[in-house]
């Protein structure tokens, strides 16, 4: 009987998250193109890249922002985060081989001060100085996005055509090696399931929520919430400045895209669970009962059904391949845009079982007094 009720409270989840919360998983409709931009109004756009040991990735970045079909030439603010494998001198050469030198400017950071995570910390250097520009918007960009050469254009668009304060982009994220093939996927199907894009582009509801590597932002809607101070502390920047966006009053709009991608690899699945506990429990809010609420959903979501396939019972088998089959068709077209097999859409059991362990290890490192670590800095740790 007990295992019959697990069932069914599965299914009517499966039910739930395919009719009930916001679309999130019809990926097409997550696609936003701008369509023509070229009679859109000339807008001036400032780029602030924060940059740390990013050698390997800025010069293909920075290409395909001074590559951009923009009316309007670009200037780009790198703020060279204390890098020590060549990322300024890599940056410099890029753009003066590119002719664009003089629309780049380079920033030396200043020491990180207490109670700012070290991103925040740069991109507030970054706005501050771009500010002298007076920009209509600002480009937030991470030094390993390549965009695609209609991404800005596209972004103003919607920005100008619907009344957005903030857009940003979901860009496509690395999907070559077998870890990225099994995991990446997943992880921005999750991300969805968090944040709808419907209920974050809704007046009425306060789901909020942008994507750090592309956000394109009004300067006045960023002063209006504090500024990037107001969020300084948080490792989880994007949503925090979304959130912070939408409770001043602002609007936000996040889609997808294939044209613009991350070209920052995860080669084996320890790095990728070390990226996921990296934030997990902090999304937590450091919660020990949400903690456990999570692992008991996480469990009857996604476990619980191929498991009663197992059962010796008709009904709890029939119900449990029910939910997986929802599941599935849930997951499919998410696994379709990243151009896999639809047999990857049956593995979503196994994947969520994968990032349950590293939300649990996320917690074990914060209880322990370790955090998460991003290019060398600890972050996320435990007060004391």
């Amino acid at each position: 009987m007990f295992i019959t009720v697990l069932a069914t409270l599965s299914l009517l989840i499966w039910i739930y998250l395919l009719a009930g919360r916001g679309g999130f998983w019809r990926v097409a409709k997550q696609l936003k193109h701008a369509g023509n931009s070229h009679d859109m109004p000339l807008r001036r756009v400032v780029v602030v890249i924060p940059a740390r040991n990013e050698a390997e990735v800025i010069g293909r970045s920075l290409t395909s922002l001074f590559s951009q079909h923009y009316p309007s030439l670009l200037d780009v603010f790198l703020v060279d985060d204390s890098s020590t494998d060549g990322t300024a001198e890599l940056a410099r050469a890029t753009a003066h081989a590119l002719g664009r030198g003089a629309n780049l400017t380079i920033i030396k950071g200043e020491s990180l001060p207490s109670g700012w995570t070290g991103k925040m910390w740069a991109v507030s250097q970054g706005v501050a100085a771009a500010g002298a520009r007076t920009p209509d918007y600002l480009l937030l960009a991470d030094a390993d996005i390549l965009h695609g050469p209609d991404s800005l254009a596209e972004l103003v668009k919607i920005a100008e055509s619907g009344g957005y304060d903030l857009a940003s982009y979901m860009v496509t994220l690395a999907c070559v090696t077998p870890a990225e093939k099994a995991l990446i996927p997943a992880f921005v199907f999750f991300f969805l399931m968090l944040y709808p894009p419907a209920w974050i582009q809704s007046r009425k509801l306060r789901t909020a929520a942008a994507a750090g590597g592309c956000i394109l932002i009004r300067p006045e809607a960023l002063k209006r919430m504090g500024g990037i101070a107001a969020i300084r502390t948080k490792v989880i920047d994007d949503c925090a400045l979304a959130r912070g966006v939408k409770s001043a009053g602002g609007r936000i709009w996040m889609g997808l895209t294939h044209e613009s991608r991350s070209i920052r690899s995860y080669e084996t699945f320890g790095e990728i669970g070390r990226m996921i506990s990296r934030t997990a429990f902090n999304q937590l809010h450091h919660s020990t009962l949400l903690l456990v609420a999570t692992i008991i959903g996480l469990s009857v979501t996604y476990l619980l059904p191929p498991c009663v396939l197992f059962s010796s019972k008709t009904l709890p088998i029939t119900l449990g391949a029910t939910a997986w089959a929802l599941m599935a068709a849930c997951y499919y077209p998410m696994v379709r845009f990243y151009r896999r097999s639809f047999l990857w859409s049956f593995t979503l059991p196994a994947v969520a079982l994968f990032y349950l362990i590293a939300t649990v290890h996320s917690a074990i490192q914060y209880w322990r007094g370790v955090g998460g670590s991003w290019k060398g800095r600890a972050q996320d740790l435990r007060k004391s």
